[in-house]
Parts: structure tokens; C-alpha cells; sequence
């Protein structure tokens, strides 16, 4: 199988992020998957009428395409037009769009390919493949479908993690199905909480908050952490196989969602009554309320002297 690597409106964070995979390393996956790089825009060497014949051939289906990865935004400014984001002096997302329907398969590489990202509300007027923040459509419409029957994958994060790509691959090469959630993620890595994993979990359940950084308590309540509600691999796939977020005291930004990212302040928990705005799918506030209460009087005095073992 091959892959055709083209970026859109993006900082080439995911493709930093790839660059460090290992077990086995990019080179090694590449190998092992009998998977041709058609073309990358950091590390093909392609001359530019070379990639020029090679992207033609592929839009006119005298060479296969099996796999599109896309990674950035597309950008559909100014005024519709794409020409924020040309190649060869016409809007790439028309490129983009081309390829996709030539494809077997399709990949949104980070949130900004999902779902727009940073410059949904700027003026480059970006957006997702297949959704604009959490609503169904963005560039290729909600009803596209690649030629293996699949809608756009996406695999949200800024950066997503390199391990996700490197199981997604593996699975589309192996003919292994990818359940997918209702923003189109793949559920073997976000079907699960940030949260779950998190090595503060004991704290957060005992509402055992912290105010201020560098203490190992609860980032929920007061320092915006989004553990508790969005779905991402981060305790699970660590990152550098040794840590996340949460586990180096920062909160979760939450950038696995849709709608990441968010237009207020990323160390701020925002409150009615103390208790935070956004609780968990199926949490009904008043019962959260009595919960935590008497959570937090139970709290066992190791807990409140930030000890972690017994």
C-alpha cells in the first residue's frame, strides 16, 4: 500500500510528533508495513515537476492512492476562495478534496485537519475534512465517504500522539475495522477519559483541589484541567513512554475535542455555585454536588497532606 502525505494550514506538530515514534521507529514501521511514502512535504525529495506527475497521476486514477493523510486546517479564505493556501497557483483545498475522493482511505491528521482548529473564526476561514468544530460538514461534507466505504478518520490531538497514527495504519493495512466514535475518532484510543489513568484520580474522587500549580492535587475544580471530559489516550499512551499532562502538573487543554480550542482561558475552571460548568456526559449537577460534598469530608488525611501512598 502507499501514502500521500499533504499539509494544509498547519504548524507540522503532528508531523514532529511522528518523527518520534519507536517500537519500531518511523523507518522500521514503514518497513514492516510494506507501506510506500508517496510523498511528504518535510521528507520526500522529490523534485517539484516530480511531485507534479505523481499528484496528477493520482487525480486521474492511473495510480492508486490508498491512503491520504491530511494534516492542518484547510483554509477557505479569503472570501472562499482558498487562495490563503495554493498549490501551483490554485486553492489547495481543491487539491485535498480531489484526493480524498481518489482515496481508499483518509486520515485527519490533529485536530485543525478534524475540526478546524485555531482559525476557525479568523479570517483564513479554516476548517475540518469532514467536520467544522463539533458540526458535521466542513470541507468534504457530512455524507462523504472514502472508496473503502469510510468516512474521514480522525485522529484529534495537538499533536495526536504517535502511537495513534502508527495503530491506525497498522489496522487499515491489516484489514482490521476501526470502530469509530460520533466525531468519526477511532474508540481503541478515545473511547476512554483522559481521566482514567490519570495518576490524581484518588484526589479528584475526594475533591482534594488545588488552587495553584506544583502540588499533586485536583486540576478540575480550579486550574481547568478537561481530564473528566474529553476522550484522548494521554495516561495511556504516554507521551516518551513516561508522561502526560496531569502527570507533569499541567491540566488536560482538552485538545482532542472538537472544539479545542476554546475561546477562554485554558487554567481557569469556570464555576456556578464552585461547581464547575462542564461536568461529565450523564453527571446531573445537583447529585455531583451532594457527591463531592461528602467526598471532600471523607477525604483521608494522607489526601489532604498530598501523600500518595499509604
Amino acid at each position: 500500500m502507499n501514502l500521500y502525505w499533504i499539509q494544509s494550514g498547519g504548524c507540522g506538530g503532528d508531523t514532529m510528533s511522528f518523527l518520534n515514534v519507536e517500537a519500531p521507529n518511523l523507518l522500521g514501521l514503514f518497513a514492516e508495513l510494506n507501506l510506500e511514502l508517496l510523498w511528504h512535504p518535510s521528507l520526500s525529495t522529490l523534485s517539484p515537476k516530480q511531485r507534479l506527475t505523481l499528484t496528477d497521476d493520482l487525480l486521474a486514477g492511473t495510480r492508486p492512492l490508498d491512503i491520504l493523510v491530511v494534516e492542518g486546517a484547510i483554509l477557505r479564505g479569503p472570501a472562499s476562495t482558498g487562495m490563503y493556501d495554493t498549490y501551483q497557483g490554485k486553492p489547495k483545498k481543491d487539491l485535498i478534496a480531489k484526493l480524498a475522493h481518489q482515496a481508499r482511505y483518509v486520515v485527519a491528521l490533529g485536530t485543525c485537519a478534524a475540526y478546524g482548529g485555531l482559525g476557525v473564526d479568523a479570517y483564513v476561514q479554516a476548517t475540518g475534512l469532514q467536520f467544522l468544530r463539533q458540526n458535521p460538514g466542513g470541507l468534504l461534507g457530512s455524507e462523504f465517504r472514502s472508496r473503502s466505504g469510510l468516512p474521514v478518520i480522525n485522529l484529534a490531538g495537538c499533536p495526536c500522539h504517535p502511537d495513534v497514527l502508527a495503530g491506525t495504519l497498522t489496522a487499515l493495512i491489516a484489514d482490521i475495522a476501526l470502530p469509530l466514535d460520533n466525531f468519526h475518532r477511532p474508540l481503541a484510543w478515545y473511547g476512554m477519559l483522559v481521566h482514567q489513568g490519570c495518576t490524581r484520580n484518588e484526589y479528584h474522587e475526594y475533591r482534594i483541589e488545588e488552587e495553584d500549580f506544583g502540588q499533586k492535587g485536583c486540576l478540575f475544580f480550579h486550574k481547568g484541567c478537561h481530564g473528566p471530559l474529553v476522550g484522548g489516550p494521554c495516561n495511556k499512551l504516554l507521551w516518551n513512554r513516561r508522561s502526560s499532562k496531569t502527570r507533569a502538573g499541567v491540566p488536560c487543554f482538552g485538545c482532542t475535542n472538537p472544539d479545542f480550542p476554546m475561546d477562554y482561558p485554558f487554567f481557569e475552571t469556570r464555576h456556578i455555585e464552585n461547581i464547575p460548568i462542564t461536568l461529565p456526559n450523564g453527571i446531573n449537577r445537583a447529585h455531583y454536588l451532594v457527591y463531592k460534598t461528602m467526598a471532600a469530608a471523607a477525604a483521608p488525611d494522607r489526601l489532604k497532606r498530598r501523600e500518595t501512598e499509604i
